[in-house]
């Protein structure tokens, strides 16, 4: 009478399981490293997007002071943000131009930027959104209201003495207050609206070329 005969492997004595056995863990492996390589290129891909949405979070909702870098002109800062420089469109006022490469440096320009230069170079500031305004603009710069350590909002001061127009083509939270400022520097001659020739014929008001 024949027994039947059961096979053991053993793996100490050099024994191996049978083909179908090591193409079944073949398969697995090669399934595991697929999606361990699908892992990884969809997080490269994903990376610099959720680099970018975290600096756009720390820069609405940080609390604290920011050192300034640079100032651009009389309406545009960089800051130092989350170990990145970040450029600053300062909200609702517009300065003459001294920087557009289309357009020539304009009357009172330079003067607004060396205002901004001596209120806010070297320093920090503390950066604010507005909840009626985009986070950046079409050439993604934050916008937002920029505060001196001591309170005082350069946005507004930079309108009260006459170094900047009221830019209310776009809504925000101070739009009212900001074209109040204007009407009272445009009332009492400061500034550009003593030295400069405004032209209001369309929306956005600009001065002369600078003499």
């Amino acid at each position: 009478m024949m027994l039947n005969e059961t096979k053991h492997y053993d793996f100490r004595d050099g024994d191996k399981k049978p083909n179908k056995t090591r193409n079944r863990y073949r398969r697995k492996a090669v399934r595991y490293l697929l999606v361990l390589l699908v892992g990884a290129a969809v997080y490269a891909l994903a990376a610099p997007e959720a680099a970018q949405n975290t600096i756009n979070e720390a820069a609405r909702t940080a609390p604290g002071h920011y050192r300034v870098v640079e100032v651009v002109d009389g309406d545009t800062i960089r800051v130092e943000l989350s170990g990145q420089t970040e450029t600053v469109r300062l909200i609702g006022l517009d300065t003459p131009e001294t920087k557009d490469p289309r357009k020539p440096v304009q009357c009172f320009g330079q003067a607004a930027a060396a205002k901004a230069r001596e209120l806010m170079a070297g320093g920090s500031v503390r950066l604010e959104a507005d909840p009626n305004d985009s986070d950046r603009d079409k050439y993604k710069r934050l916008l937002r209201y920029v505060y001196l350590p001591d309170g005082q909002l350069v946005n507004a001061e930079m309108i009260r003495q006459g170094y900047a127009f009221a830019y209310t083509i776009f809504p925000f939270e101070k739009l009212e207050e900001f074209r109040e400022l204007e009407r009272q520097a445009r009332e009492q001659n400061l500034g550009l609206w003593a030295g400069c020739e405004v032209d209001e014929s369309s929306r956005v008001k600009q001065t002369n070329e600078q003499p």
